[in-house]
């Protein structure tokens, strides 16, 4: 029987960093901006004054400190919002597709493997820069990857949806190794006008080998022990940018192309949800909470973690039995977990067991259980 391994992962971080005080002075002049140029239309009710933010309104929100950044000169700016991030050549790296060669090279590293030992790339992230060709097949070109590569997206559970398909790819002899890799500008499709969601995301690339344990040296990374998967439809999360907005210009500059969100909702249905599929993941592995020895979850936000690991645990959990680093890093979507086990992988012992989890829009749950080799 064969069986799967994660022998390495890599991590790309953006140079740029944003904290939350710079983060709420451009938003609060933007506000200023806003209320002052609508003053009339704010004193006869037909338009709502804007609200400032604070950074004790957004750490308390989130857990959230400061988060890297593609581009941080436009975001700042009260007049743009947004990351600038001018369009390249045809003939040049896509920007996502170099952030993913920065990270496969230090997951091939880890592993002590070239591209040559590749035979399939997966671009799993939440939003592409371009519909085709395949941002993974690019990656797979630059790599020099001899094999096959494609895209997938479920949203912030992405990478744990294309740890799966690598998994399931090893295991019934597909291919030796899969690259997963997840190249998050989540700033891009966030609303940085929005106060109650301006603060979420940052922007973030991650990679993970997936091989045959026979082609690992012993003792060497982490067993798959299973994978589980779950979505269900909901409204809560959504991103209605796409091709068919161009089909009608009345939808043009509507918040919903953007990242929009009903927090409390998504707090209330998500967190029990994750929660009840990890423990029915454990029972069917024969295995008890008591059992995991750390739990990477989704880096979304600060009080949900702690809800989840509460849940699973029977008991609050520690900081090193749920690690945390969105309060460097923000909401990057689906490479949040994996930066987690990235960053807090190399103490585990022989035997010790833990979970990569992630979960978001859809809705969707993508857990993963390791042992340590």
């Amino acid at each position: 029987m064969i069986k799967a391994v994660i022998s390495g992962t890599g991590l790309y971080t953006p140079p740029a960093t944003i904290d939350n005080d710079e983060l709420v002075e451009a938003f609060n002049q933007f506000v200023e901006i806003f209320n002052s140029e609508h003053a009339d239309a704010i004193a006869s009710g037909d338009v709502t004054a804007l609200q400032p933010s604070s950074s004790a309104f957004i750490e308390k929100a989130s857990g959230i400190k400061r988060r890297h950044v593609i581009n941080k000169d436009g975001i700042l700016d009260p007049h743009r919002m947004k990351p600038s991030i001018p369009d390249r050549s045809n003939d040049e790296y896509s920007v996502q597709c170099e952030m993913a060669l920065a990270a496969c090279k230090e997951a091939l590293e880890q592993a002590g493997k070239t591209a040559a030992d590749v035979d399939a790339v997966i671009v799993a992230c939440s939003n592409l820069q371009r519909a085709y060709p395949a941002v993974s097949i690019e990656v797979q070109q630059a790599l020099g990857v001899n094999g096959f590569a494609y895209d997938m997206n479920v949203a912030c559970s992405s990478a744990t949806f294309g740890l799966q398909a690598a998994v399931n790819s090893v295991e019934n002899g597909a291919v030796r190794s899969v690259l997963v890799v997840s190249p998050e500008i989540c700033s891009g499709h966030l609303n940085f006008r929005d106060r109650d969601s301006h603060f979420i995301f940052g922007d973030a690339c991650t990679a993970i080998l997936v091989e045959r344990e026979e082609d690992t040296n012993a003792g060497q990374g982490f067993e798959i022990l299973g994978t589980r998967l779950k979505t269900q439809f909901s409204n809560n999360i959504r991103n209605n940018f796409g091709f068919l907005n161009r089909a009608d210009e009345s939808g043009e500059g509507k918040p919903d192309k953007l990242f929009i969100q009903q927090g409390r909702k998504v707090f209330k249905e998500v967190s029990p949800l994750v929660a009840e599929t990890i423990q029915n993941q454990l029972q069917d592995l024969s295995l008890a909470p008591n059992n995991l020895r750390r739990m990477w979850l989704h880096q979304a936000n600060l009080n949900m973690n702690q809800l989840i690991a509460r849940k699973v645990l029977g008991r609050d959990a520690s900081e090193d039995e749920a690690p945390v680093i969105l309060d460097e890093y923000a909401n990057t979507s689906s490479a949040g977990s994996i930066i987690a086990f990235h960053k807090h992988k190399a103490d585990l012992e022989s035997g010790d067991i833990g979970v990569i989890c992630s979960f978001g829009a859809g809705y969707s749950i993508g857990s993963v259980v390791v042992r340590r080799r």
